[in-house]
């Protein structure tokens, strides 16, 4: 097997319709032409699902999902502006990261990579 790409990541939500507002609408991404539970970036689509409606218990994602932008700090303050939980901003030395969680409690990392590993 060679595996070519990953086409999307799923996301649990209680809302479909709120979270792909809030990834549309806080973060600018846009709304999938495909399907209206996902938001496409430039090279993974997020696709949300509703647990509960499949007989499932709904937790949220608190591994995180990253997302490159060109400012962190910028970009924290901006959800934050829009009503977001941030938890706080991290440097690890090769890599700003910012986090924070959507309506549903999932976790989104704001990210941007500066330095090769050493």
């Amino acid at each position: 097997m060679q595996v070519e790409q990953v086409d999307f990541v799923a996301l649990p939500t209680r809302d479909v319709a709120r979270a792909v507002s809030w990834y549309r609408d806080v973060l600018g991404l846009r709304a999938s032409e495909f399907s209206t539970g996902e938001v496409e970036t430039s090279n993974v689509t997020l696709s949300f699902w509703s647990p509960e409606e499949q007989g499932e218990t709904f937790v949220a994602n608190e591994n995180g999902v990253a997302l490159r932008v060109s400012d962190v700090e910028a970009a924290v303050e901006e959800v934050r502006a829009a009503g977001a939980d941030v938890l706080g901003i991290e440097d690890t030395g090769v890599c700003h990261m910012g986090f924070c969680k959507d309506p549903d409690g999932n976790v989104i990392i704001l990210h941007r990579r500066y330095a090769p590993r050493a």
